[in-house]
């Protein structure tokens, strides 16, 4: 995977930051996968938990060492530490090499088709925001420090990518394992997201993602268009998730929605 050099392991020379222009809280550096120890780490955890402001303060540093913030944690039934995730980097490829609308067609056509009795419709139409993405992402990320939402004590974190779409791959996320093997896949389809919809990640679980959204579906006939790409990118949303229809998923979920949480089994 093309990544840019990392910078976390000036980090264990001096934990504060400061080299890279951060200012850190007490954090460790992580470098456990699946296969054992990465060689270089995967991503800076703070040791406590994160406080409104965290995300917003730490932005900068994507741009003074190219590591995003992203916030990390559990649910109340899964495993709430990164480096017990078994995270794979090796299963991830570069999500620049993958064409988005090809790999919703493609996960359209294996888990949506025949349930929705349809052809893959084509990506929505772009959304207009309303807010800069990032301001956003910044109070979506307070937000569930402040308990809204499916992480319980998250914990900020800091990824090597080129952006936010790419953070799961860059650690070699295997939450959406059962759904596909190469996370770098739907990585493609966030780097869509972002640019159509303001989409920022924000957080993660062992098996759950949470992404910001400046610019919602503002009528149901575009929070269909926007469903529909769900139901491929993460099919368990709709079986799983007690909706009648896309539809009705749709007009839940997606319409106005500033926030969007994905889950697989």
């Amino acid at each position: 995977m093309a990544t840019l050099p990392n910078q976390l392991p000036k980090l264990a020379a001096d934990p504060t930051g400061r080299p890279l222009g951060l200012d850190l809280p007490p954090g460790t550096l992580l470098d456990t996968t699946a296969r054992g120890p990465h060689g270089e780490p995967l991503l800076w955890r703070a040791d406590g938990p994160a406080a409104p402001g965290d995300w917003l303060r730490l932005a900068s540093a994507r741009r003074s060492a190219g590591l995003y913030p992203v916030l990390v944690g559990g649910r109340r039934d899964s495993e709430p530490h990164p480096d017990k995730w078994e995270l794979d980097p090796d299963l991830a490829s570069y999500p620049g090499d993958h064409d988005a609308e090809e790999v919703l067609a493609d996960l359209w056509d294996a888990y949506a088709a025949d349930a929705q009795d349809a052809d893959w419709p084509g990506l929505a139409a772009a959304g207009a925001p309303d807010v800069d993405p990032d301001v956003w992402a910044a109070e979506v990320t307070d937000a569930l420090i402040g308990g809204a939402g499916p992480l319980e004590e998250p914990r900020l974190a800091l990824v090597p990518a080129r952006r936010s779409a790419d953070i799961p791959a860059a650690l070699g996320w295997c939450g959406p394992v059962s759904h596909t093997q190469d996370v770098a896949e739907l990585c493609a389809v966030l780097r869509s997201w972002e640019d159509r919809f303001g989409v920022r990640v924000v957080a993660l679980t062992f098996d759950q993602l949470v992404v910001s959204v400046a610019a919602p579906p503002r009528s149901p006939a575009e929070a269909e268009a926007v469903a529909a790409e769900h139901y491929a990118f993460c099919p368990d949303n709709i079986t799983q998730g007690g909706h009648a229809s896309l539809r009705a998923y749709a007009e839940r979920e997606v319409l106005g929605a500033r926030s969007w949480t994905f889950w697989w089994d």
